[in-house]
């Protein structure tokens, strides 16, 4: 009875999350191929105006169209959260699962390496990078993957530890297998779930990061703009529409709480 009452009071946190995550992946997707207007071109002489009837976030700093650069955004953004979480994991899975395998000097080794990284403070790593090598997405995306990859590889590792003294990873030594079968053949199917909630995680976590540099002007670099770009270059106009900055700041905010919410609802329904 316990289970299936804490199963119903999960179900609209999952449905919430579902929705919401469901939503900004299909705006992603038709901004590919229909925007209500050119997100780089300067539709009224008035910038930071109302929203009107065309406009319906009105207009930004330069007189763009709120709504336009924001499913515009909504795909860069997206997109660099993705794929620098899919990077993250694929170093830090395979990493962890490595160290814990292998055990001795590897371990030591990469270990030292992921305390340093995670000692350094991200978003100061970020500023150094971005100020060194220049910004642009692919730069943007590399910091994000390699600063969360030390994370993953500590999951991993650990998951990785409990696994290797199983009779069926022991089982696949004695015939001789590869460390690439052991590594993702064996092991590998054992940790989807764990590592797939991390992923979850660690999306939102990549969104806040990368809409912080932007934030500092750091990030993505105009004409284009992320969430944080939007928000940070119209904050001047919140006296005459606030639906500029306070957009894309929602934005970053509803995926955020849905990709954590998403999480806790899979978690209690596995749990019961």
């Amino acid at each position: 009875m316990t289970g299936a009452s804490t199963s119903l009071r999960l179900s609209p946190t999952l449905a919430f999350s579902t929705v919401v995550l469901t939503m900004f992946a299909l705006i992603a997707l038709v901004s590919l191929v229909a925007l209500p207007q050119d997100p780089f071109d300067f539709i009224t002489d008035e910038p930071l105006m109302p929203p009107a009837v065309g406009m319906w976030l009105g207009s930004d700093y330069l007189g763009r169209d709120v709504l336009s650069r924001l499913m515009d955004g909504t795909r860069i953004t997206l997109f660099m959260a993705l794929t620098a979480t899919l990077l993250a994991h694929l170093i830090g899975d395979t990493l962890g699962l490595l160290a814990a395998t292998r055990g001795g000097f590897v371990d030591t080794v990469l270990s030292r390496i992921v305390d340093i990284v995670l000692a350094l403070p991200k978003i100061i790593v970020g500023l150094v990078v971005v100020a060194a090598l220049g910004s642009s997405v692919w730069v943007i995306i590399g910091i994000a993957s390699v600063v969360y990859a030390a994370g993953v590889f500590r999951i991993a590792r650990a998951l990785g530890n409990d696994l290797k003294e199983m009779d069926y990873i022991k089982l696949a030594r004695s015939r001789g297998e590869g460390m690439g079968w052991i590594l993702f053949g064996e092991m590998l199917p054992h940790v989807v779930r764990p590592l797939a909630t991390d992923f979850a995680i660690r999306a939102s976590f990549a969104i806040l990061f990368m809409s912080s540099l932007s934030f500092v002007g750091l990030g993505v670099q105009p004409p284009m703009a992320d969430w944080g770009g939007m928000a940070r270059e119209n904050l001047g106009g919140l006296s005459t529409n606030p639906l500029a900055a306070v957009a894309p700041a929602l934005a970053i905010a509803l995926v955020s709480i849905a990709l954590n919410l998403l999480v806790d609802a899979l978690d209690g329904d596995a749990r019961h």
